[in-house]
C-alpha cells in the first residue's frame, strides 16, 4: 500500500516537524470501511486489554491469520464476522465499535503509519481509498491529530513529544501539556 510521509517528530528534542502542511484527516462517523476491509493486527498489551473486559480470547483471536515484520513475530488478528466480514466487535446495526476506548493500537492509529529510525519517528498516511477521511475538507490538522489520536503512543519514554514545528503552518510551535 502506497503511503505519504505528513510529519517526522526528532525524538530527542520532541520537536515535530510538519512536512505536508495542508494535510487533513477526520474520522467519519459510521463509516466503518476500516473494520470492515482491514486485517488488524493485536498486539499482546491489546489482548490483555481485551480479555480485561470479559471477553474469552478464542471470541476476538484469529489464530489462523499472522503478523509479521521480516522474521519477527508480531502477533496475531482480531477475528471477523462470518456473516459480513466486520471485525467481531463491530456493532452491525450502529456501526459502532462496542470496545472503543479499550480497541486495538492499530485500530488507534490507523490509517497512520508511525515507523522509528534511530532518533526520529515518521508520521505516514496510508493512501487508502477506502478511508473517506483522508484529506477531507473538515478535518484537523496534523497537529492535531498527533494530540487527539497518538496519546497512547506519544507519552512518556521514547516517544515523549513535547513541541511542534511547522514552517507554513498557522499553529505555531507549542508544547502538548497533554501527551506528555
Amino acid at each position: 500500500m502506497e503511503k505519504e510521509l505528513i510529519a517526522i517528530v526528532n525524538m530527542k528534542t520532541g520537536e515535530i516537524d510538519v512536512v505536508k502542511d495542508n494535510f487533513k484527516f477526520k474520522c467519519i462517523e459510521d463509516c466503518a470501511r476500516c473494520c470492515i476491509e482491514n486485517d488488524i493486527p493485536l498486539r499482546e498489551e491489546d489482548v490483555e486489554r481485551i480479555k480485561a473486559l470479559g471477553y474469552e480470547e478464542e471470541y476476538f483471536v484469529d489464530y489462523t491469520k499472522m503478523f509479521y515484520r521480516g522474521p519477527k513475530f508480531l502477533g496475531y488478528a482480531i477475528k471477523k464476522r462470518p456473516f459480513d466480514d466486520a471485525c467481531v466487535f463491530l456493532d452491525p446495526e450502529t456501526k459502532k465499535c462496542r470496545i472503543y476506548e479499550y480497541r486495538p493500537l492499530a485500530c488507534k492509529l490507523y490509517p497512520f503509519i508511525l515507523i522509528k529510525h534511530g532518533d526520529t519517528l515518521e508520521i505516514y498516511i496510508k493512501k487508502d481509498s477506502n478511508c473517506p477521511g483522508i484529506d477531507h475538507p473538515d478535518g484537523d490538522p496534523i497537529e492535531i491529530i498527533i494530540e487527539r489520536y497518538f496519546g497512547e503512543v506519544l507519552k512518556g519514554g521514547e516517544y515523549g513529544v513535547r513541541r511542534i514545528r511547522s514552517e507554513n503552518s498557522s499553529y505555531p510551535l507549542k508544547r502538548l501539556e497533554n501527551i506528555i
